[in-house]
């Protein structure tokens, strides 16, 4: 629910508890308050708390994750959306008992932490008995305050102001005084219909100005108003009372206890809360309650600093410093004016253990404040641009920018000012793909080559990487120009890990030659295999680049290697919770799934990774899905997702990603010369691997379409390219090539010698395509009887594939040859969404709905409902059946 402050959010959510505790729901709360936006996890944990006794039916894994997330337990901090997943299977495991409805008030005051995760639930919610409700606050001129940005796409509920005639109806009950009609008239205008201004406004005038004469200043919006008006009713009570409600707007978690401790160290009575409970503006029961959420703001804003800093002190001396160190730490660093080392120094120890708990966005706040409360300017430098890191890390990087500028003012040290430089270069490419990337982070790995040479090995890498991703023309832009500059890369420091073979490899393969790199480049590959990763992707460096290992296995034509790093990625990201991860995992897997035939399972894969980038709020990828459409021979969908994609291009690599695809389609749609146009655009590109699988498409294009001298050029490049790489793949993709070019019974051997390799390696939709054009060919020679037995393969292959255009070129060089081919049988297995292909193929293994839940990211009610799904469709009752079935 959104609306501006005062307008009944809060009512209303108070109506849905009323409502649903009758029925039999169980009802679970928070309150997001905005001083408390820096204590990681705080939202999630109020929310939570009641449920915890609950939580040893999750996995180990899980509640490891909550445990520290909480500060339970001591370990390493936990991926956010791990604890998301977490958090998902413990209310689900609530609600089994009966339906859960959780209420978050003023959601957008949540510390980031909690946000993202509740919002990653709210986005994987299917069949569990569970409802989740927001409730978030607009500014006057409808934007949405705090951080609202992990709630996008949800289901939303606008509220708006009352109508006229219910607005009459508040404002003649609220008023116990007589009122001027004028002044009603002018309220009413006034209001807009906010229920909290109708009531509150006229409370906060004197009678005298009710009867005749009031007016509303027109300067201000309502919610401004009526926090003003808030503060004069409050700035009328006794003076002990105000001091008492200064505290409690400066203490966010409403305990009542430390409330009562401060006041103590103050020397005030509990007694002085009776007035402001009289006043309607505070009330004390099991915990500190205000009327509404702008009664803390309103009292809060309207003290002298130096009565704000008395309360935070009082609340500082209150807070026990071995329960909670970093509530203690934040109000004394309120309190103090001016820098105060010993302040900031208890800061910079809350940021680390909010770090260690996973509360990145938490250390980012902690640092910052501790930076500016630094007397030294060294290492004030030096914790902004912790603090720039911290911010970054958490999604930040607008802050973390500001916290740059801050750092550079120095003095740093010559190792952390190119810290800072990699940093800025690290902003710059998550916030803009700018082309100006690959140089601004080969400028950081020179920096750092004599001071960091494994980091600066690293950086080049990461150049290397974002050239591969983004690079366009200019000096220090393309791939060519940065692996130019990576030669002088510092050497490996002692045996050499998987990413310095990998650096290495490439800068060998796009500097000398894909030739020369090919040996260097599987020596990394193979590394990759071996390495065995430790528990948390953030911590493993090598880890962190199976996203690059597996394009290049693409590269070399190595399936097997690809198929062993996609899965490793996949699993890898999986099982630590990596989900800004998997995505990318998931591509890259689709890739390997399509080529290898198996585009049902590509599907599934496509559908995750854009669940997970909706859940995640990341960015749209087409890739996957755009790839798919082409092989499916799908034009209208391929063309859509084309222009997408190309619009969201930042650089060569996506633009030639889009055209290989294209390539692909024409070239099943037989549009020759359209194929070929595509094609050219797609080997045009610095990227190893798309080039690779772009150049089958060229020459096969340029063949059709008359092209032999294009034709030609293409096949010597794919010629040499496999001969370097030797695999199964390689060759016969050079062969299939070579016969294309090829006359007479050199052709034929050519075509022979293709099957023969295909079919020794996995990339069966290349198998399938090779017996097409050996079809066609012999066709063309007259041998119709011959030609039959390789079209009726390819067809059946590319059918049961779903090649659907490759397939319809096959059904008609077969009619042509008078044989009118088979249609596919419809199976129950077509009436299954990609999702719940997925998760049938995943329970044929054996696996459980709690295993299952864990792989996909939902809970195991949701697994459960896919199952009726899948055994009403399929006409089956059991898993038993299940694995009985052969699935596409």
């Amino acid at each position: 629910m959104r609306g501006e402050a005062g307008i009944g959010k809060t009512a209303l959510l108070e109506h849905a508890r009323d409502t649903a505790v009758p029925l039999g729901f169980r009802v679970e709360s928070s309150v997001g308050v905005e001083s408390e936006t820096q204590f990681a996890f705080a939202g999630l944990h109020q929310l939570c708390a009641p449920l915890l006794d609950r939580m040893g039916a999750l996995p180990d894994p899980q509640q490891t994750a909550l445990n520290v997330a909480f500060g339970l337990r001591d370990g390493t901090a936990p991926d956010g959306f791990h604890v998301g997943l977490a958090t998902l299977n413990l209310l689900a495991e609530v609600a089994e008992e009966g339906p859960l409805l959780c209420l978050v008030d003023d959601a957008q005051w949540l510390d980031q932490a909690s946000a993202q995760v509740l919002a990653f639930v709210a986005r994987r919610l299917a069949a569990e008995h569970l409802a989740l409700v927001f409730a978030l606050r607009d500014s006057a001129e409808g934007d949405a305050e705090g951080d609202v940005a992990p709630f996008a796409g949800l289901p939303e509920l606008r509220l708006d102001g009352l109508g006229e005639a219910d607005a009459r109806a508040l404002l003649a009950t609220a008023v116990r005084t007589p009122l001027d009609a004028g002044v009603f008239e002018q309220i009413l205008a006034e209001a807009r219909g906010n229920p909290l201004a109708l009531v509150e406004l006229p409370r906060s005038a004197p009678a005298a100005q009710l009867a005749g004469g009031y007016a509303l200043p027109d300067a201000l919006d309502v919610p401004r108003r009526i926090e003003q008006s808030f503060q004069r009713r409050s700035g009328s009570l006794p003076a002990e009372t105000q001091v008492l409600l200064l505290v409690a707007a400066a203490e966010p978690t409403g305990e009542v206890a430390l409330l009562l401790r401060a006041a103590e160290h103050l020397g005030i009575s509990p007694e002085a809360a009776r007035p402001a409970e009289l006043a309607g503006l505070l009330k004390i029961g099991a915990r500190v309650r205000f009327r509404h959420p702008l009664v803390r703001s309103a009292v809060y804003h309207a003290a002298a600093p130096p009565d704000r800093r008395r309360a935070h002190g009082a609340l500082a001396e209150a807070t026990d410093p071995a329960a909670d160190p970093d509530r203690r730490a934040w109000h004394h660093a309120q309190e103090v004016l001016g820098f105060d080392e010993d302040a900031a120094a208890g800061l910079e120890r809350s940021a680390d253990r909010a770090r260690a708990r996973g509360g990145l966005a938490a250390a980012g706040a902690f640092l910052k404040r501790a930076a500016e409360l630094t007397p030294e300017p060294a290492t004030r430098a030096s914790r902004a641009l912790e603090a720039a890191h911290a911010k970054h890390e958490a999604g930040a990087s607008e802050a973390a920018l500001e916290l740059l500028a801050i750092a550079a003012t120095g003095p740093l040290d010559a190792l952390p000012q190119a810290r800072l430089e990699l940093l800025r270069a690290r902003i710059a490419f998550h916030l803009t793909r700018g082309n100006d990337v690959p140089r601004m982070l080969l400028a950081a790995a020179a920096t750092l080559a004599p001071l960091d040479p494994a980091l600066s090995r690293e950086t080049y890498l990461q150049a290397l990487g974002a050239a591969t991703v983004i690079g366009g023309p200019g000096p220090g832009r393309g791939v060519r120009e940065v692996a130019e500059a990576a030669r002088d890369a510092p050497a490996a420091l002692g045996e050499p890990r998987p990413a310095d073979l990998l650096l290495d490899g490439l800068v060998t393969a796009v500097v000398d030659g894909y030739e020369a790199g090919v040996p260097g480049l599987r020596r990394a590959l193979e590394a990759f295999c071996a390495h065995q990763p430790r528990s948390q992707v953030a911590s493993d460096g090598d880890a962190r680049w199976l996203w690059l290992a597996s394009r290049i296995a693409l590269a070399l034509f190595d399936d097997d290697l690809l198929h062993v790093l996609t899965s490793r990625n996949v699993r890898y990201a999986r099982e630590v919770g990596a989900l800004a991860t998997l995505p990318t995992a998931l591509l890259i897997q689709s890739f390997d799934m399509v080529l290898s035939g198996r585009l049902a399972r590509a599907a599934e894969l496509a559908a995750a990774e854009g669940a997970l980038a909706q859940a995640t709020g990341a960015l749209p990828w087409h890739a996957a899905r755009l790839v798919l459409a082409a092989w499916r021979g799908q034009q209208d969908e391929t063309a859509r997702l084309h222009t997408a994609s190309v619009q969201v291009a930042t650089g060569r690599s996506g633009v030639s990603l889009a055209q290989y695809a294209l390539a692909v389609l024409h070239n099943a749609l037989g549009n020759y010369p359209t194929a070929l146009d595509a094609a050219t655009e797609a080997c045009k590109s610095d990227e190893l691997a798309h080039a690779s699988f772009a150049l089958p498409e060229l020459v096969e294009a340029a063949c059709r379409a008359g092209q032999q001298e294009r034709a030609g050029a293409a096949l010597e490049q794919l010629s040499s390219r496999a001969l370097a790489s030797g695999t199964q793949w390689a060759l016969g993709l050079a062969a299939r090539s070579r016969a294309l070019t090829s006359n007479g019974p050199a052709a034929e051997q050519h075509y022979r010698e293709s099957i023969e390799y295909l079919r020794g390696c996995r990339m069966a939709i290349y198998l399938a395509r090779t017996h097409l054009v050996y079809g066609e060919w012999l066709r063309r020679e007259g041998r119709r009887q011959d030609a039959r037995e390789q079209l009726r393969t390819a067809h059946e292959l590319l059918t049961s594939m779903g090649a659907e255009a490759f397939a319809e070129r096959a059904a008609r060089e077969l009619g042509a040859t008078g044989e009118h081919p088979r249609k596919r049988t419809a199976q129950p297995a077509d009436e299954l969404t990609p999702q719940e292909l997925h998760v049938a193929r995943m329970v044929a293994t054996g696996a459980t709905s709690r295993e299952v839940g864990a792989q996909l990211f939902l809970s195991p009610r949701t697994i459960e409902s896919h199952l009726r799904s899948i055994f009403r469709k399929l006409g089956i009752t059991s898993r038993r059946q299940l694995r009985e079935l052969s699935l596409p």
